[in-house]
């Protein structure tokens, strides 16, 4: 059961840095559109998965020192999209709170459990068969979602349970990411007035 978000849940984040340029528009109610500028081409499809399966709006605008390496622009869209979240969710009152997502790609599949649990919190484990996909190093996606989970105070839980392709196993854990997230998002009425915790607040 869902209802009509009472209020938008949307949020823009600039963060600018000797190191990253980056601009940001998040929409957590969305539709799945995306438009992604980042200077890497495998990144934004990645970004695009979490966008198109999560129903979010998602606006990236990222200049970054490629020259040097992607690690900068890469983590430091982790953190502006975990900004975004925390400002976008902002009480989580009436919010699902868990979800979780199981996604196949051919022969791999992948595993995703989200918990908006006021927390940071990253376990991630994914052992890709090549360290690059074209010239992305795998590497750096683990420095994406760390940085969107220290920002977004979140729990996340990411397993790539098999796959002999490290593009597909790469895609999976971004499709369910976003498919998790959306669960997590989702508002149930039966928490209006209130959040999803014994506490009282998330």
């Amino acid at each position: 059961m869902t209802s009509a978000p009472t209020a938008a849940r949307t949020a823009k984040v600039t963060r600018n840095t000797t190191e990253t340029q980056i601009e940001l528009a998040l929409n957590l109610d969305g539709s799945g559109a995306s438009d992604l500028q980042t200077g890497l081409p495998f990144f934004e499809h990645m970004l695009t998965q979490v966008a198109r399966h999560g129903l979010v709006d998602l606006t990236v605008r990222a200049s970054g020192d490629l020259e040097v390496d992607a690690h900068h622009t890469v983590e430091d869209v982790g953190i502006v999209l975990g900004q975004a979240f925390a400002k976008a969710i902002g009480d989580k009152e009436g919010v699902s709170r868990y979800g979780y997502a199981y996604v196949p790609l051919d022969e791999a599949l992948s595993r995703a459990v989200v918990d908006l649990s006021g927390r940071p919190g990253l376990e991630y484990r994914c052992d890709y068969v090549r360290p690059r996909v074209g010239d992305f190093d795998v590497d750096l996606l683990h420095e994406f979602f760390q940085g969107f989970v220290n920002h977004a105070q979140v729990t996340v839980h990411l397993d790539n349970l098999r796959g002999n392709n490290a593009h597909h196993q790469a895609e999976t854990l971004f499709k369910a990411f976003g498919r998790a997230l959306r669960a997590a998002v989702a508002l149930d009425p039966r928490f209006e007035g209130r959040v999803p915790s014994t506490k009282g607040s998330l």
